[in-house]
């Protein structure tokens, strides 16, 4: 029998791989979650499965998402990603990556970790949502506004409310998998 997936995630092997083994599961890495701050605020403008599909040369150009080289990218790096055709060439958005890498690490140093940071906008446990179809999830919800805004007043990029959501989503912050998903977490 098959397993009864989120529609979004249908259409490609790429994305159902990514549904069933990342998409809202509770994610406390420090690492990967800059990962998915970085790729999230690449996504803005653009499809998921664009950022997807490019997710390994993003590794390669962004020293495996190793903030504390990114922060370090300088003007030659800036060029030299700018003409790598394998990531997102939007120099507004590598730039932003340098920027918040500073900041990340900043709130590092100020939280113990990136993760206290941000799973301190849910009380530290996963928001279970009931969610009947795709057109019931929003675009960005109360709490992503909330971070939105302290991202902002900290000085990050590519950060509005609907960037901070689909990051939320990702990272398992809030569980938005359609009720009837395989993948959806039981309310207990």
């Amino acid at each position: 029998m098959e397993k009864i997936r989120c529609a979004w995630c249908l259409k490609e092997s790429i994305y159902i791989e990514y549904h069933d083994k990342e998409w809202g599961k509770p994610l406390h890495d420090d690492q990967k979650l800059f990962e998915f701050l970085v790729l999230e605020s690449f996504q803005a403008g653009l499809s998921w499965l664009t950022v997807l599909k490019k997710r390994d040369n993003f590794r390669k150009a962004f020293a495996n998402f190793d903030a504390k080289k990114v922060a370090k990218f300088d003007a030659k790096k800036i060029e030299q990603l700018m003409q790598d055709a394998g990531i997102i060439r939007n120099r507004l958005k590598i730039e932003a990556a340098i920027n918040n890498a500073k900041l990340y690490l900043q709130i590092q140093k100020e939280f113990g970790s990136f993760d206290k940071y941000v799973w301190g906008f849910v009380d530290h446990k996963p928001i279970v949502n009931s969610r009947k179809s795709l057109k019931d999830i929003p675009a960005s919800v109360a709490i992503s506004d909330t971070m939105s805004k302290d991202m902002g007043k900290r000085g990050f990029k590519f950060r509005g409310s609907t960037i901070c959501y689909a990051f939320m989503q990702a990272v398992g912050m809030v569980d938005d998998h359609i009720d009837d998903c395989w993948r959806k977490k039981k309310k207990s």
